[in-house]
């Protein structure tokens, strides 16, 4: 069977996960993250793609962005990919694949949706028990959306930017919106959209998105049709 198309549309936020190959790690000293980092930046600006949040893991990455057109994530990502691989190979002498196949991503409702991906990113290095809170974690945007201090890479979206009139106080309401409590709820939103290639928002968004694209971007029902034998 076919693979989905994916739900690709310009101007609106996407959440990009890639895994490593078998799970198995990505980055093996400071200098991958690095590197990693650096080419992240490279490549979005090359292709146009603002970015929001990252968290690089030790197997797999996040990355909250919006793209000016719909074919730039999906550019970014490859050629990111690729160089990256290659990178790695030749240090570390290695060959083959470092990545599961093509990135995990979906679409995510700017007003109820951008602020709570940026929150669900950079507390993976929480829920995974690797540090207590989240600015302990290098390879996050963390230290620029909730402490203020510079990243390159970073362009805030408008919603983060009206958190707040001054710098101060948007990182401060963004660490208390990191201290909310999620039920799991939330994540677990989160994670069946991104890998299911569809989208993350309410029925409104989902309508307008659907109509864009001519098809269907939210979870079918599962089971047969009412009436069928």
């Amino acid at each position: 069977m076919p693979r989905r198309a994916r739900i690709a549309v310009a101007g609106i936020p996407w959440h990009i996960i890639q895994r490593g190959n078998n799970r198995s790690a990505c980055f093996y000293s400071p200098g991958d993250y690095s590197l990693y980092l650096h080419l992240l930046e490279e490549q979005a600006r090359k292709y146009a793609c603002a970015i929001h949040a990252y968290c690089l893991m030790t197997n797999h990455v996040h990355i909250l962005l919006t793209p000016e057109t719909a074919s730039g994530p999906s550019l970014m990502m490859k050629n990111l990919g690729q160089r990256y691989v290659q990178y790695i190979n030749r240090k570390y002498q290695r060959s083959g694949t470092l990545w599961e196949g093509r990135f995990r991503s979906c679409l995510a409702q700017s007003e109820n949706y951008l602020l709570v991906c940026s929150r669900y990113i950079e507390l993976n290095p929480v829920r995974a028990a690797m540090v207590d809170r989240p600015g302990q974690y290098h390879w996050s945007s963390f230290a620029c959306n909730g402490e203020g201090r510079s990243d390159k890479l970073i362009s805030h979206h408008p919603h983060y930017m009206s958190l707040g009139n001054s710098a101060q106080d948007r990182c401060r309401a963004y660490r208390d919106l990191l201290r909310v409590h999620d039920d799991g709820k939330t994540t677990e939103e989160i994670r069946r959209a991104t890998q299911g290639n569809y989208v993350l928002g309410d029925s409104r968004f989902s309508a307008d998105i659907e109509q864009i694209l001519g098809r269907r971007v939210v979870p079918g029902n599962s089971g047969r049709p009412v009436g069928s034998c």
